[in-house]
């Protein structure tokens, strides 16, 4: 069992930083793949970045790609979303998930945070 909690979450105006943070409780948490989703009001959870278990590999959406970076900090079971340029449309409630596989979507998860809302003021 992993639990997974969010932080870091705030309201920052357009163009601005922010970096998210997700603590897991467990010992092996290397060997999860981790990755961060987005909920925008009225809107469906959608995929923002990914960090592959036992690699160094990531992955991103392209809305993100560029702007976003994915971390993992294994010896404090922590991973990171630095989000830079931030733009208004990037408000959304911020989760963490982790699964014990390869691939991560919404469908494979086993794993949530409870969220951290972003909101980026225009």
């Amino acid at each position: 069992q992993v639990q997974l909690v969010e932080s870091g979450g705030r309201l920052v105006q357009a163009g601005d930083s922010l970096r998210l943070s997700c603590a897991a409780s467990g010992r092996t948490f290397s060997s999860y793949t981790v990755g961060w989703f987005r909920q925008a009001p009225g809107k469906e959870r959608t995929f923002v970045a990914t960090f592959f278990r036992n690699t160094d590999r990531t992955y991103y959406a392209d809305s993100v790609k560029g702007r976003f970076t994915i971390s993992r900090d294994n010896t404090k079971n922590t991973v990171y979303l630095q989000m830079n340029n931030l733009k208004h449309e990037d408000t959304a409630v911020y989760y963490c998930a982790a699964r014990s596989r390869e691939n991560l979507d919404l469908r494979s998860a086993q794993y949530w945070g409870q969220g951290t809302q972003v909101t980026v003021s225009s």
